[in-house]
């Protein structure tokens, strides 16, 4: 994937984010990272979604952090992107949110438990809740890199959603999908205690998700 096609799909995640209603306002951003060059791009502080283009996003050297191209301010949470960037080689996308399902969980500091197969096909395993960590350079990302478990994403105890993925599309999914499991796990509260899944069961659905669901490509 170029530059170009990878401000393409970092633009497209980031305005997806209002669209599927992860995101209000300002709140919340997507960024993307080309392992190539060693750059990300990630989307600007405080900009509009609907008022987004590919070429507003803030290109950024990883290995640095110093900006290499771009005219606006980038995210405030550029440094907790650089982390898990420089300390996960499989990232190629990362989302950060305040969706509401899933921030209902964070704001009581509880893991998203594994009770569905939803769940298990998607994240191999609950989705853990970090402690929470202050606003600095390093709390975040450092806590991430901690607290982290085998799903591509993550609740910061009150704050918010953190997902990843080998693309920006993945990390996009993988956020999509955290709110829409969140949704399910909550309303099931509302009835009695959910059932977790047995540690078996959950990995047979993951494999079978991971590696026999959808079309295969041609040779």
């Amino acid at each position: 994937m170029s530059l170009q096609e990878l401000r393409a799909a970092v633009c497209h995640a980031n305005k997806m984010l209002l669209q599927s209603g992860l995101v209000t306002m300002h709140s919340g951003n997507a960024s993307g990272l080309d392992r190539e060059s060693g750059h990300l791009v990630i989307k600007p502080s405080g900009v509009d979604y609907e008022k987004l283009t590919p070429e507003m996003l803030v290109e950024v050297d990883v290995a640095s952090g110093e900006v290499v191209s771009g005219e606006l301010s980038p995210s405030v949470d550029l440094p907790h992107h650089l982390i898990l960037y420089r300390n996960l080689p499989e990232l190629g996308g990362i989302i950060h949110t305040h969706s509401n399902y899933a921030s209902s969980f964070a704001a009581i500091n509880e893991n998203i438990p594994l009770c569905l197969t939803a769940i298990a096909d998607e994240f191999g395993g609950e989705i853990p809740c970090a402690p929470f960590a202050e606003c600095d350079e390093e709390s975040i990302g450092r806590s991430i890199l901690q607290h982290r478990g085998k799903a591509p994403a993550i609740l910061l105890a009150n704050h918010g959603v953190f997902a990843w993925g080998p693309t920006p599309q993945a990390a996009l999914k993988a956020a999509i999908m955290t709110e829409d499991v969140a949704k399910t796990v909550f309303l099931a509260k509302q009835l009695g205690e959910p059932r977790i899944l047995s540690i078996e069961s959950a990995a047979k659905y993951h494999d079978r998700y991971q590696n026999r669901y959808g079309q295969r490509k041609a040779a």
